[in-house]
């Protein structure tokens, strides 16, 4: 339950929880990177993804400290149990947590993993944070500061989206995760460059100037990209799903987004290129 003496909204309470979720990202991270450093068995859920103990060490890290700050609210995280979470459509507000995003790039080893840890009041993830330890680089966003990219040292820039110019159309695709509705999107695109990536950063590069638009015609759930998305739309760009609506949550049964578009330059006609059959 929400905490009737705690504003949200206000800018010091933001900087005071962004600067608490960054530091139990980090923790996270590092209890993922103690796994990733050695050998690791890989398990496989109900719905085939998979699973390793780098995912188990950091959903307990991360909900032992979510549930250690002053504001009160529930944790709903990929990892967590269904019995945990059987209310979660009565919450206004609540944390929404994916401990290991990409854990097909973990098991890869490709370094293209992050924690994502967002905040969510009445639908819209209003904080978030996005850690990639293995890249040493993160992410961080709130509705009353900003966006920043951070580095390895603690280091933050703010960051802005950037609006499409001359040159060709910067798409982000997955490397897990080809879409032949993506290859229709290209067609009606013109021009562009694909920039293969995997997880959340895909997201957090658009939020930071450095692709286009990522768009997404394939299942991905809630965890995914609220983080990423409080990131993106703090630095000024627009996650919205293929009719034009701002992507939303806990607003339904399934767990499961709709397709989208993470999109950098919102005064440009986006929708025009989505293709019919998505």
């Amino acid at each position: 339950m929400r905490s009737s003496t705690v504003n949200l909204d206000a800018e010091s309470t933001q900087q005071r929880l962004l600067d608490s979720v960054r530091a139990i990202a980090a923790a996270a991270g590092e209890a993922i990177m103690r796994v990733y450093g050695g050998a690791f068995d890989v398990e496989h859920k109900d719905d085939d993804s998979p699973l390793t103990q780098a995912d188990r060490d950091s959903h307990a890290i991360i909900t032992d400290g979510l549930a250690s700050l002053d504001v009160g609210l529930p944790v709903l995280s990929e990892e967590s149990p269904a019995e945990d979470i059987s209310g979660r459509r009565a919450w206004s507000h609540y944390w929404l947590v994916d401990p290991l995003d990409g854990t097909k790039e973990f098991v890869k080893r490709n370094g293209e993993f992050t924690v994502n840890i967002a905040l969510i009041a009445a639908g819209q993830p209003v904080l978030g944070v996005v850690d990639a330890p293995a890249l040493g680089i993160g992410y961080a966003g709130a509705t009353a500061l900003g966006a920043w990219r951070y580095d390895s040292t603690g280091q933050a820039n703010e960051i802005h989206t950037s609006t499409t110019g001359e040159g060709p159309t910067r798409v982000l695709g997955s490397r897990s995760h080809p879409s032949p509705a993506l290859a229709s999107f290209l067609e009606r695109i013109g021009p562009h460059e694909i920039i293969p990536m995997g997880s959340s950063l895909k997201i957090c590069l658009v939020a930071e100037g450095g692709a286009d638009v990522y768009p997404r015609f394939g299942p991905t759930s809630e965890w995914d990209t609220a983080a990423a998305q409080a990131v993106l739309e703090c630095a000024g760009g627009c996650m919205m799903d293929v009719a034009g609506g701002k992507l939303r949550y806990n607003t339904k049964d399934s767990l499961l987004n709709p397709h989208f578009l993470a999109i950098g330059d919102t005064s440009r006609n986006w929708l025009a290129a989505i293709p019919s059959e998505t």
